[in-house]
């Protein structure tokens, strides 16, 4: 296996006659709290972008350098494409279901049709564009690893606009993932409107206090930009 995230996927496919490959990945599906948010990259055909080879997978990545790759990866691909599901849409259709739609969305709202997609771990059945899914592709492939940078700090900068709307769980920190933090927070609080109420920490806390779901918090609309 290739040490970094390479372009071979992507030179496979345009030898065959792909222009626009995208590459697709989520983050947020493993949290208690808030959504997971999905990207989708279109990289240039012949990329001659020398930072190209420092991305690494968002998760092997500091928050200084995901923050400059987002930016630089905004403003050289061809397209780039955001989608997100919130904690109620995934706590009514579950997590893989609503992690494909999030998915969805991200290739809908990229500006550019891709003709293929690579998607790292699952295959998009419900899209009829062909596509391939690779199992650790965010580690082999570079759509798939700038799609994912995309994805997290998106997330991130939402789950700490979430930190100042619901304040106390310390969203800001752990992004929602279940930290011992966390569960002390969410067993001292309840839940707030952005907790996954089905997954089963969040579950077993309710039922155990035998709380209402919002334990007397409001819920807040709150309009998010996509990119």
């Amino acid at each position: 296996m290739p040490r970094f995230p390479n372009l071979d996927h992507e030179n496979e496919l345009k030898s065959q006659g792909y222009e626009f490959i995208a590459g697709i990945d989520e983050v947020g599906r493993g949290a208690l709290a808030g959504p997971v948010v999905a990207g989708a990259v279109i990289l240039p055909h012949t990329p001659n972008l020398p930072w190209l080879e420092l991305v690494r997978d968002s998760k092997q990545l500091d928050s200084r350098k995901r923050e400059s790759f987002f930016e630089l990866i905004t403003k050289e691909a061809v397209a780039v494409g955001i989608g997100i599901v919130p904690s109620q849409v995934i706590d009514s259709i579950n997590i893989l279901k609503a992690t494909k739609l999030a998915m969805m969305q991200a290739v809908e709202k990229l500006p550019k049709q891709p003709s293929f997609l690579l998607i790292d771990r699952v295959t998009l059945s419900q899209c009829p564009l062909p596509q391939r899914g690779i199992t650790r592709g965010d580690k082999l492939c570079l759509s798939i690893a700038c799609a994912s940078i995309i994805a997290k700090v998106t997330r991130d900068r939402m789950m700490e606009e979430f930190d100042h709307i619901y304040p106390g769980y310390g969203f800001a920190q752990h992004k929602g993932y279940g930290t011992g933090t966390h569960l002390s927070c969410l067993r001292k609080l309840g839940p707030s409107p952005i907790h996954r109420r089905y997954f089963a920490p969040v579950r077993n806390i309710i039922t155990s206090q035998n709380t209402p779901a919002l334990k007397g918090r409001d819920v807040v609309q709150t309009e998010f930009p996509l990119s």
